[in-house]
């Protein structure tokens, strides 16, 4: 090779090869961070007047604190909560009493609510790992547009947060530090006398919370995929990288 003639570069290829090793590490680690970024709320049904079983999903420590409670305030529009039975903790209703006694779908008096629920880890869970617990709730009949917060206290081995932001004019919860989980209440369903998911013969719901479960492991297969197409970029970045150096390599020994 002569002296006029300009020595190939590759400075490119390996950039772009750096490039996309890069994104493909940030894909892979970002994306189960982000699937798992506060306390998430599944709803089976938001119809008025319906029954739904609400599914909360954790998936982090107070910052790295494994978990050791949830505990989740009722809105006072709802009078009655069934929580669903979680093998891996203990559940304690905490009764609030009421303005004035009410009479229930069963027609009994009620002169107090539950106010509170609260999940104890039987074993605290760890950061970096899921756990859903869930109750069942009649949403109001005549709370269609309006938006019910459930404030969400999450006690760990050290520390706790209180998930409890709720978005204001012209904010999203992106902007919230901590967003407490919400349900916007839909219009009633037409042809059903609950407004929205139908109980099982027994009524113990068993089927909507299925549902629910399932909704609520859409983030985590997100995650997933999101992840595996990092890894891909990242693999092909590495082979772009390497491509790189064999081809400057090559050239320095014609050279």
């Amino acid at each position: 090779m002569n002296a006029t003639t300009p020595r190939p570069t590759f400075r490119k290829p390996a950039a772009l090869g750096a490039i996309a090793i890069g994104a493909g590490a940030l894909l892979a680690v970002g994306a189960p961070l982000a699937a798992s970024a506060h306390v998430s709320v599944t709803p089976t049904s938001t119809a008025a007047g319906s029954y739904t079983v609400l599914s909360f999903a954790v998936g982090h420590g107070c910052d790295g604190s494994p978990t050791t409670s949830l505990s989740f305030e009722i809105p006072e529009e709802i009078n009655a909560v069934t929580p669903t039975v979680n093998p891996n903790w203990t559940i304690d209703k905490q009764m609030a009493p009421l303005a004035k006694p009410i009479t229930d779908s069963h027609g009994e008096q009620l002169a107090e609510r539950v106010g509170t629920v609260v999940y104890t880890a039987k074993t605290p869970l760890a950061d970096g790992y899921r756990d859903t617990v869930s109750f069942q709730v009649q949403l109001p009949a005549d709370a269609e547009g309006k938006t019910l917060v459930f404030p969400v206290t999450q006690t760990c081995e050290v520390g706790q947060t209180d998930w409890t932001d709720v978005a204001k004019d012209g904010q999203t919860e992106d902007d919230l530090e901590s967003p407490a989980p919400v349900v916007v209440v839909t219009a009633a369903e037409a042809g059903d006398d609950h407004g929205g998911a139908a109980m099982d013969d027994d009524g113990d719901g068993d089927h909507t919370e299925a549902a629910a479960a399932s909704d609520a492991g859409t983030t985590d297969v997100l995650g997933r995929v999101l992840g595996i197409a990092g890894l891909v970029v990242g693999a092909a970045g590495i082979v772009i990288a390497a491509s790189a150096r064999r081809a400057a390599s090559d050239a320095k020994r014609q050279a």
